[in-house]
């Protein structure tokens, strides 16, 4: 079967990894001249930096990720284990509160700070072990995941605010969220899986996430595909409402079986022709909502000054972190391992931002939005090193460079719509239309990607294997 990849994404990769193993003809096109979407890597003066990722959970043997990566070889990159006793550091109300790896440990922790809240806390452990244990499930002979299906349809908010009596627990509980669209309508599963994960256990990589783009493109190369860089896919060749091409911004038009879509969905729709899919259903799926985008201060600091923390930090200056308006009133700090030695090099500072703090200089292009841009990211840059240094005291005058990334350059350089971080917002009161499925209403054309399932590492990889799982069969 030949298949062509649009975008070589987390997802695109994956599903081309999987089938060019099984011996399927695959064609990945990349836009970018560096493939991996939100794990791509940058240098200034010698220093590498991440743009999105930046750790993962699950990665313990027999953990979750750990299978998942296991076909892939991802296990064998350079993973560094974070502090079991205090991986995630949540500094509320001027108050520093510690996660713990693995769920007995984190529920005693948690207990310690809020001995009143002892059986509620052990509950929603006993609740994100018992996902976890479903997420299992999903490759043993399509089980059924009940607790997977209840929890989509419940609200993270309703369900904290309704099992804790503690506000302030609660906010401690979600203090390390921003990675998640925190708002009343976000699925308690998601919620669950993604901390549920971290807390079995948590992973920096260090060298970069691009290590992980370039070891499945590699892969795919290997099992004689191709990937091509610099190759936005342009447009599609259709016969008897199948599409049998996909054209290159050059001209080239290259033959296909099977089309699999690793961009966002809005880009997909305007590059359909007229009539190969319904208007009402090219409308639903350009009209769903974003989640906001993100804004980072890549931190160069002079060496040997900043001592390396292998732990992330999250601050919060406000009290309430579900009340929707969390730019530069919350902010995660992530270290990057060092090549060498105990002092860090670079860290980045990163807070929610929505398009519309940046949509005056969407027309601009790229280095070129004048300096009120630059101006603007300089004050928000400095808003969040402000935030951070009363807890990372040695930062103060140890700063060598600020480098910064808006919502627009994530637009820029990874495709996604106005610069959105976490791709369409999934809805618990919503699941049917919020939650793509892989398969769409042209029959050899398929979505992969943070848009189908959920976002970061592990979502699209649970999406991706499934969907070489329905191609080429999934006990393969």
């Amino acid at each position: 079967m030949k298949i062509v990849i649009i975008g070589a994404g987390l997802g695109g990769l994956e599903c081309g990894f999987l089938l060019s193993k099984q011996g399927h003809e695959i064609c990945v096109l990349e836009k970018n001249p560096q493939v991996g979407g939100c794990l791509q890597t940058f240098r200034r003066r010698g220093q590498l930096f991440d743009t999105g990722v930046h750790y993962v959970g699950g990665l313990g043997e027999g953990e979750i990720l750990h299978r998942l990566f296991e076909p892939f070889g991802l296990n064998q990159l350079p993973w560094q284990p974070l502090d079991r006793n205090g991986f995630d550091e949540v500094i509320y109300q001027g108050e520093s509160f510690s996660f713990s790896n693995g769920y007995k440990e984190f529920a005693e922790k948690m207990t310690s700070y809020f001995p009143h809240q002892k059986e509620a806390i052990g509950q929603y452990v006993h609740l994100l072990q018992k996902l976890q244990e479903g997420t299992q499930r999903l490759f043993d002979n399509d089980s059924a995941v009940p607790e997977r299906e209840e929890m989509l349809s419940c609200s993270t908010l309703h369900y904290l605010r309704n099992h804790f009596s503690d506000a302030k627990l609660l906010n401690i509980l979600s203090g390390t969220s921003l990675k998640l669209e925190m708002g009343p309508q976000l699925p308690l599963y998601l919620f669950a899986q993604t901390n549920g994960t971290f807390i079995q256990s948590a992973w920096r990589l260090k060298g970069g996430g691009s290590q992980i783009a370039e070891h499945l493109a590699a892969g795919i190369r290997s099992h004689g595909g191709e990937v091509r860089t610099s190759s936005p896919a342009s447009g599609f060749t259709v016969h008897d409402e199948r599409i049998t091409g996909v054209t290159v911004s050059n001209g080239d038009v290259i033959p296909c079986d099977t089309v699999i879509s690793d961009i966002h969905p809005n880009l997909l729709m305007a590059m359909l022709p007229e009539g190969l899919v319904r208007r009402t259903y090219r409308s639903r799926i350009c009209t769903l909502p974003n989640s906001a985008g993100m804004f980072t201060a890549h931190l160069l600091l002079k060496p040997g000054t900043v001592a390396y923390r292998n732990h992330n930090l999250f601050v919060h200056n406000h009290t309430d972190l579900w009340d929707g308006d969390n730019c530069c009133r919350s902010v995660g700090a992530h270290f990057a391992v060092p090549e060498e030695g105990g002092y860090a090099r670079n860290i980045d500072l990163f807070t929610p931002m929505a398009w519309a703090e940046v949509a005056q200089w969407a027309q601009g292009r790229c280095g070129r939005r004048g300096d009120d841009y630059e101006a603007f990211k300089l004050r928000t840059a400095e808003k969040l090193i402000r935030m951070v240094e009363p807890y990372l005291p040695d930062l103060k005058g140890n700063i060598e460079n600020i480098y910064t990334s808006t919502p627009l350059t994530y637009r820029d350089y990874t495709g996604t719509h106005e610069g959105s971080a976490y791709g369409i917002i999934k809805d618990c009161e919503h699941v049917m239309t919020t939650f793509l499925p892989p398969r769409t209403s042209v029959p050899n054309l398929f979505l992969t990607g943070q848009n189908v399932n959920f976002h970061g590492i592990l979502g699209v990889t649970i999406t991706a294997t499934q969907l070489a799982g329905q191609l080429t069969g999934m006990e393969k």
